[in-house]
């Protein structure tokens, strides 16, 4: 199986759309459609500090009209999301997110600069294509 022990980084949807804390859920959700994503990395300061999943924003959409337009991708991202390096092996990396139970991590470069989201889909993805039926 040395075939799972391929690198993370060859997998990553690299420069994935990204947002600030400030957006709105309305805001949100519209880059979720328009770019076909279930994830959004939120920045501050070029660093990643959350995502926010289309689970979050589910929940966030259920409030009543006058609480959500108070409520921002800040409030309802989940903070200091799982972040690994991109020569972090896949099979680590998936173990990683069936034990949490969670649908993306953050990928870094070595030098730790950001380089973009690895989710379940990429898993899927890098599934189909190393069992050869891609």
């Amino acid at each position: 199986m040395k075939k799972w022990h391929l690198p993370v980084g060859e997998y990553t949807t690299a420069n994935p759309v990204t947002t600030t804390e400030e957006r709105s859920i309305d805001e949100l959700r519209r880059l979720m459609q328009q770019y076909g994503v279930r994830h959004l990395p939120i920045r501050r300061a070029g660093a990643v500090v959350g995502v926010v999943s289309e689970r979050d924003l589910r929940v966030a959409e259920g409030l009543s009209s006058e609480h959500r337009i108070q409520v921002s991708a800040g409030d309802i991202m989940a903070t200091d999301p799982v972040t690994v390096k991109a020569s972090t092996p896949l099979d680590e990396v998936a173990r990683t997110m069936s034990g949490r139970k969670i649908g993306s991590v953050m990928v870094n470069r070595d030098d730790d600069e950001f380089l973009g989201i690895f989710t379940l889909t990429d898993a899927l993805s890098a599934l189909i294509e190393i069992s050869g039926q891609g």
